[in-house]
């Protein structure tokens, strides 16, 4: 398999994965001392898995072998940003959060694919 220089979109995950972790830092912030009490286990919930998943994201990105890795790790970025997007939405402008559920199982395959590319390269 081709290693991270046939895959420059990597070096993208990596980059938003170090933002997403960012800002689950500065949304933890928020939800600990700007939020109203109803939003906060909502933005910290939401703080979490951005932060987690960004963690993630910033390092394993790194070591992508091949196109099934980097789906996944894709398959991650957007499942956090529709599930923790859904809760900060409903947090802060009263949106449905309907759209996290779909997020947490981008999450949960995107994983799986993960443990399939490891197992594969």
């Amino acid at each position: 398999m081709n290693r991270t220089a046939a895959l420059p979109s990597a070096r993208w995950l990596r980059a938003c994965g170090a933002v997403l972790a960012g800002l689950g830092v500065a949304l933890a912030a928020y939800a600990s001392h700007g939020a109203s009490e109803a939003a906060s286990g909502n933005l910290q919930t939401a703080a979490l898995f951005a932060f987690g998943h960004g963690i993630a994201l910033a390092a394993l990105a790194r070591g992508v072998a091949s196109r099934l890795s980097l789906a996944a790790l894709a398959m991650l970025l957007l499942g956090t940003l529709v599930f923790a997007g859904a809760l900060l939405a409903k947090s802060l402008w009263g949106a449905s959060s309907a759209p996290a559920p779909f997020g947490g199982m981008a999450m949960i395959l995107g994983w799986l694919l993960y443990a399939a590319s490891a197992l594969r390269d």
